[in-house]
């Protein structure tokens, strides 16, 4: 999808992080944007600065956890800018690793935003492409926790492999009606992700954070510190942006050669498991 201008983008998670870079980066393309988020004070704050790299920027309130206010919220798209042509999954919760404290709570909320809120962006928004057939585009957050397993036994990570795995299988069945598929794969980003939190709804149960002595309570401080000095959210916005250009399938923000060496134990593992299959 080369020419942005004058199309409508739609980004979940629109208030901070990627995906309030995405919003600015599609403004200043010429594109109008429909920002939703959860956080409804951070989600005006983030319209009122969009404002400034174009004219065309709305926000609305969204749950995407919830089909329904998805649902409101593309329905409000529509009403606003008329056709939607990028539709941008990127709304994620991060939280509830390890085998020391498996909370049923805690996967429902994680399964719900990251894997079902992709799944609900797709089923509200993709008839509506099919149908005003002027081409469009689906970019999908996963993230390197969706290529490897470095996490362990984790909510997060199962749902990032989903949303890789969803992205693949939705790229081979769009290409032939002229709609590309990006699934962003990031790894450490300067976000708020470590304080999702903040946004969990009453239905999921308290907020609940493993000991700080324990080794998931380790591995998720560490984890923050390295979200903090991550990688600029422009940056990832900028690469999304291309790979739209070039109807690329994969954007990986990193490429350090521990993300590289995880990869290839899994997949080395992987065939030699089918060469043993073979043998066989």
């Amino acid at each position: 999808m080369r020419e942005l201008a004058g199309r409508t983008a739609f980004v979940t998670g629109g208030a901070s992080g990627i995906g309030l870079a995405l919003g600015h980066a599609f403004a200043r393309a010429g594109m109008k944007v429909m920002l939703a988020d959860i956080e409804a004070e951070a989600l005006t704050a983030a319209v009122k600065r969009l404002r400034g790299s174009g004219p065309d920027v709305r926000g609305v309130c969204c749950d995407v956890a919830d089909p329904v206010s998805v649902e409101r919220a593309a329905a409000a798209s529509f009403e606003a800018f008329g056709h939607v042509h990028v539709v941008c999954n990127n709304a994620g919760v991060g939280g509830g690793s390890g085998i020391d404290n498996i909370s049923v709570d805690n996967w429902r909320w994680v399964l719900d935003v990251n894997l079902m809120g992709v799944v609900h962006g797709i089923r509200s928004f993709l008839p509506h492409i099919r149908a005003h057939g002027e081409g469009g585009h689906i970019v999908n957050t996963a993230s390197m926790a969706g290529m490897n397993s470095g996490l362990g036994f984790s909510p997060y990570s199962a749902s990032k492999f989903a949303v890789v795995n969803m992205s693949e299988g939705l790229a081979m069945q769009l290409a032939p009606l002229g709609i590309g598929v990006t699934v962003l794969c990031p790894g450490f980003v300067r976000t708020r992700i470590w304080e999702s939190g903040r946004n969990r709804p009453e239905r999921y149960g308290p907020s609940q954070s493993p000991d700080p002595a324990s080794d998931a309570g380790k591995l998720a401080a560490n984890l923050a510190e390295l979200g903090r000095s991550g990688l600029d959210p422009c940056d990832v916005a900028a690469q999304v942006v291309g790979a739209m250009r070039e109807n690329e399938l994969y954007v990986f923000t990193h490429s350090g050669a521990d993300w590289r060496a995880e990869l290839e134990a899994r997949f080395g593992a992987i065939l030699a498991a089918m060469d043993k299959a073979a043998a066989r």
